[in-house]
């Protein structure tokens, strides 16, 4: 449910379905108000959409990364060329991200807008579901829709996934020996990597989730004319500090990460 607060977070000053006045303070105020106010089922949802684009997103990241290391890193000695070796896990680790989200990209639009309908009974909510929140855009807004936000995304997933990958197999390739890593080692390195990731992409992640909720609205409606208008829209009616909103919810969110990371190196170091 750390997911749910912190889109809620991001998005309530463009939602139409949440006033001015009844919008959340906080990471707690948001914990408390949603079993009250939507229900204890609101937690989850838009949940299909984030298991069904989860799996996918982590076997493609990983498929991917190792593919983009063969590129940039052939050849390339990680002792006396660090940075070299550095820059290249930062460009393999960004183009793996990048490269994903081009597949699952429609489906995080969903999760987003999905939890973003606050509405308590069926009848207040703008979808019923999956299906018909991805027809709907579609029919509204053509595939364009589907994909608004998408050049910022992009932006923030090289930005995550540099950090996230190239942090990660830099500080693990400088160990003694880095296939015998005590896990708990390995851990503490993926969970400060995943939180420094988080944190310095995390406007980026604003930005996008504001411009997804921008599809389906007829022009005059729309809040922002495009991503850099919304970036300075954003800062300048609600200052730098709402970019980060909902940052340390995700920040909790994070250590789920932090553990793919560790078990998929222990499961390569086996095979």
């Amino acid at each position: 449910f750390y997911k749910y607060i912190k889109l809620l977070l991001q998005v309530q000053h463009v939602s139409k379905q949440i006033a001015e006045d009844q919008r959340y303070k906080g990471m707690v105020d948001c914990f408390v108000r949603i079993p009250k106010e939507q229900g204890v089922l609101a937690y989850w949802r838009g949940n299909m959409a984030n298991v069904i684009r989860y799996f996918p997103t982590q076997a493609l990241n990983f498929a991917f990364k190792d593919k983009y290391k063969q590129v940039f890193l052939s050849g390339v000695d990680k002792h006396t060329q660090f940075w070299r070796y550095f820059l290249g896990n930062l460009a393999s680790g960004g183009a793996a991200g990048a490269t994903s989200l081009c597949f699952v990209y429609p489906l995080d639009f969903a999760r987003t807008r999905l939890a973003a309908d606050t509405g308590k009974a069926a009848g207040e909510r703008e979808f019923s579901g999956l299906g018909n929140c991805l027809s709907k855009i579609f029919k509204s807004d053509g595939l364009a829709g589907l994909y608004r936000g998408f050049g910022v995304s992009v932006q923030g997933i090289i930005i995550y996934r540099a950090a996230f990958f190239g942090f990660y197999d830099t500080a693990k390739g400088i160990l003694p020996d880095p296939k015998n890593t005590p896990l708990v080692v390995s851990w503490a390195i993926a969970q400060t990597v995943t939180t420094i990731a988080g944190i310095v992409s995390y406007p980026f992640d604003t930005v996008r989730r504001r411009m997804m909720m921008q599809s389906g609205r007829k022009k005059t409606d729309m809040l922002y004319k495009n991503t850099m208008h919304c970036w300075a829209t954003i800062a300048k009616t609600e200052g730098g500090a709402a970019f980060f909103k909902g940052a340390f919810s995700n920040v909790l969110r994070g250590t789920g990460g932090a553990l793919v990371l560790v078990l998929y190196d222990e499961i390569k170091n086996v095979f």
